[in-house]
């Protein structure tokens, strides 16, 4: 056996798996089960070391084409998420990717701004690319344009957002209690006249989470007059601060808001400012997301933390169970909420 310190792979051609083999002392097929995290179990663990320290030494990369033509797949997934410019989505993406990696995929990211026509049109061009399943975090609540592109045999994972019906498998943060938990934590504070903005209700993420602060208000015994309510075209600063200029022009008593989002609720410190309202003085206002910077906000916002990054590993683990033959049906992981209590938020004033 060559020693480890003295590969011979000449300077102008690509290292192969034969070359990884030959410097680690053994067959191709050995050499090629101990690199791929799926089969490396089936080798003995000093082997598999010698391995991959070889690979390491020689910088050795897997072709995925002449893999895929061994196993049929591309070893690609397709990643099709609504807004690239939302830090949350960021997070999300960087789970997916940490998890996929491991496992050899490599990742087709592709941005759909809400279209759903731009959507269609993304979900096909990666179907003719072949990848082997995709990862959603676009869905409508009803999801017939992506079973109607992808077909109903398709491997498709859902984050941050869910299906109705829950048909497809999904990994999400439970909705309704975030929202309750931004209830709770203003009527603890003596808030009653309580606004809820939330985001389109076509998604189950603003939805949901409409419906999750209607029952705490009702539980708590708060009744919510219907003009303290209205929802958003999008989960942008721009549609927050045009709902909040709304609701500040009805004339309506308030003396705090639920937005749909973090940066929904950064539009209503826009709106509240200009109204010469002042945060948490006269209202608070209580975001949804924890997106990065919601503490250099002013005020620093209150908000409820989502796992971002767990939701997309989550993903990326159950599209890896898919990918590998498991039935996983129609799995619906929800990660809990945590409220993260900023300068926001204050006592109702008297």
């Amino acid at each position: 056996m060559r020693g480890m310190s003295e590969p011979d792979t000449g300077a102008s051609r690509a290292v192969t798996l034969r070359d990884v083999a030959r410097l680690a002392g053994v067959h191709p097929g050995t050499a090629s089960r101990a690199l791929n995290e799926q089969t490396r179990p089936l080798v003995n663990e000093a082997t598999a070391r010698r391995v991959l320290e070889a690979a390491e030494q020689l910088r050795y990369r897997p072709n995925p084409i002449a893999r895929g033509l061994k196993t049929n797949r591309s070893h690609t997934v397709g990643v099709i998420v609504p807004d690239l410019m939302n830090p949350l989505f960021a997070a999300i993406v960087r789970g997916i990717e940490d998890r996929l990696d491991r496992a050899g995929y490599t990742l087709l990211i592709t941005n759909t701004d809400n279209d759903p026509d731009r959507e269609r049109i993304q979900f096909e061009a990666m179907l003719a690319r072949q990848v082997d399943g995709f990862i959603a975090a676009t869905a409508q609540r009803d999801h017939r344009l992506i079973t109607e592109v992808v077909g109903p045999d398709a491997k498709v994972v859902l984050v941050n957002r869910r299906a109705d019906d829950n048909a497809l498998p999904a990994v999400a943060v439970d909705d309704d209690r975030g929202a309750r938990l931004a209830v709770a934590h203003l009527i603890e504070l003596g808030h009653r006249r309580i606004a809820h903005l939330s985001g389109p209700h076509l998604l189950s993420t603003g939805l949901r989470r409409q419906q999750g602060f209607l029952a705490a208000m009702s539980e708590r015994g708060s009744d919510v007059d219907p003009k303290l309510l209205d929802s958003s075209h999008a989960f942008t600063e721009a549609e927050g601060a045009r709902v909040c200029r709304d609701l500040i022009g009805r004339g309506v008593p308030f003396t705090a808001i639920v937005a749909g989002n973090d940066l929904m609720a950064l539009g209503c410190l826009d709106a509240l400012d200009e109204a010469g309202l002042r945060c948490p003085q006269d209202v608070s206002v209580v975001g949804f997301n924890d997106i990065p910077f919601a503490d250099r906000f002013r005020p620093p916002l209150t908000t409820v933390h989502i796992p971002h990054y767990q939701i997309g590993a989550t993903g990326g683990d159950l599209m890896l169970d898919m990918l590998r033959g498991a039935d996983v049906g129609r799995r619906q992981i929800l990660l809990d909420p945590e409220l993260v209590v900023r300068e926001s938020t204050a006592p109702a004033a008297s």
